[in-house]
């Protein structure tokens, strides 16, 4: 089965379309479509709530309540929308699957989903943890575990790029992770402040009058790497910091500040860690990231081979002769589990 996958993330739009063995057959632009010939679309839709557990077929119904969810990812699911929307129009009758950023969460025990608030929020809202990024923590573990060649892992999966978060997996089952109801929780990111003291917003909002949008936007847009450091691109800010540039030194602290503590929660939540993995745009091409977050793990057994975090190409593992634990850098191929989840349902 041909499939075309279409992965809109909250800074980019990627088409793939990969032939029945997973072969990139071509990467066209969005007004090339009518030349392809797919037997299927699979989408990334960011937000399946509670009603979307598994990939689904789409049709009018589910494009509705899709787009009911969009409050809750407004960064990502217009984007997917539209996609949704534009591909469809190019490649009418084709069948389209929606495949959930949020499906992999769906494992996750009461206890690491549910938010300590008032039950009426919880039953009134669905109020709870969803978690995000599913689709690329869901092929980075399948994946470490492929390549060390054991099952049963418990493996923290850390997809760092302009979103980030982190998962922890155990035999392949997410059981914990950073981000929650919305795509804000947790880690750092390159605009988005992650978690934060829920009673600083009550005080700007109440004391100092700050509109709801205004905050919205600036949690969303005006946060993270980018308010810290002035930039949200993490090369500028690490070729800054070789510089001594203050800022910059500023926004990588906190960063890692952040991801070390996040990686170690997520390691408490298996019980130990068998392997460290890395992935997206910053966690397979920034080995001062690795190599810095790394520091502060060898309690872990994490430890990185120094030349062998330098290499740029392909899956690898980093660690160091004898590690405890393997660190790994896996390419974010969210396209291979969007194809597999999409091959699945429809044959």
């Amino acid at each position: 089965m041909r499939v075309l996958v279409v992965n809109a993330g909250s800074s980019s739009l990627k088409l793939r379309l990969l032939g029945h063995d997973d072969e990139l057959l071509a990467s066209p632009g969005i007004d090339d479509l009518a030349d392809l010939e797919p037997d299927a679309v699979g989408h990334r839709i960011v937000h399946g709530g509670t009603r979307f557990r598994d990939a689904v077929v789409i049709d009018d119904a589910v494009r509705d309540a899709l787009s009911e969810l969009t409050e809750l990812a407004p960064l990502h699911q217009p984007k997917s929308l539209a996609a949704l929307d534009a591909v469809s129009k190019a490649l009418p009758g084709v069948p389209a699957v929606a495949c959930f950023d949020t499906a992999f969460h769906a494992t996750l025990p009461d206890h690491a989903r549910t938010y300590a608030v008032p039950l009426e929020w919880r039953e009134r809202w669905n109020v709870r943890r969803f978690g995000f990024h599913g689709l690329s923590h869901a092929y980075a573990s399948r994946r470490a575990a492929a390549m060390l060649g054991r099952d049963g892992l418990r493996v923290v999966t850390c997809h760092l790029g302009a979103g980030a978060s982190l998962c922890a997996v155990a035999g392949g089952r997410s059981v914990d992770t950073t981000m929650g109801f919305t795509p804000l929780e947790g880690l750092v990111m390159a605009t988005r402040s992650g978690s934060v003291d829920p009673g600083m917003l009550l005080w700007l909002l109440g004391r100092e009058r700050l509109a709801e949008d205004e905050m919205a936007k600036a949690l969303e847009h005006s946060s993270g790497l980018l308010a810290l450091g002035g930039s949200a691109d993490m090369r500028e800010l690490l070729a800054r910091d070789a510089q001594e540039d203050n800022a910059a030194a500023l926004a990588l602290g906190v960063y890692l500040h952040r991801l070390r503590s996040g990686i170690a929660a997520m390691a408490a939540a298996l019980g130990g860690l068998d392997a460290l993995v890395f992935t997206g745009g910053v966690g397979e091409n920034s080995p001062p990231i690795r190599a810095r977050a790394a520091e502060g793990l060898g309690f872990l057994g994490v430890e990185v081979d120094a030349d062998l975090n330098e290499q740029t190409a392909g899956d690898r593992d980093v660690s160091s002769d004898g590690a405890p634990s393997r660190t790994l850098v896996v390419e974010a191929r969210e396209d291979l589990e969007i194809a597999r989840d999409v091959r699945a349902l429809i044959t």
